[in-house]
């Protein structure tokens, strides 16, 4: 029986993963050719990918930035994927132009410390 090969994936491919998905939220935000039906549709997919490869950072990576609250950010990308019908584009888009930034600020921080 093969591996879940997620399961095996390193704290720095995770960190990777946060900064990807949030420079991807900063062109799709910015970019006001994009319907903003669209934008809102790949912001929440980014923000459920940040927090799935949050919520398996162990707590001793995440603790050298307690200004991000990692939990809250685990906890909305599985509100997006299991109460998506209750998530509102003010929640969404809010955390797409304040929050996002400084998580990438921080997960840069992290992923620096990592060879």
């Amino acid at each position: 029986m093969s591996q879940d090969p997620t399961t095996h994936r390193l704290v720095r491919d995770r960190l990777d993963d946060v900064i990807g998905a949030c420079e991807a939220i900063r062109r799709y935000v910015g970019d006001a050719r994009l319907p903003e039906d669209l934008v809102h549709d790949a912001v929440r997919m980014r923000l459920v990918e940040i927090g799935e490869a949050v919520r398996v950072l162990p707590s001793t990576v995440t603790a050298s930035e307690p200004d991000i609250p990692w939990s809250r950010v685990s906890d909305l990308g599985e509100r997006l994927t299991r109460r998506y019908f209750d998530t509102t584009r003010a929640v969404v888009f809010g955390t797409a132009h304040t929050d996002v930034p400084h998580l990438a600020e921080a997960a840069r921080r992290l992923r620096a410390t990592r060879s």
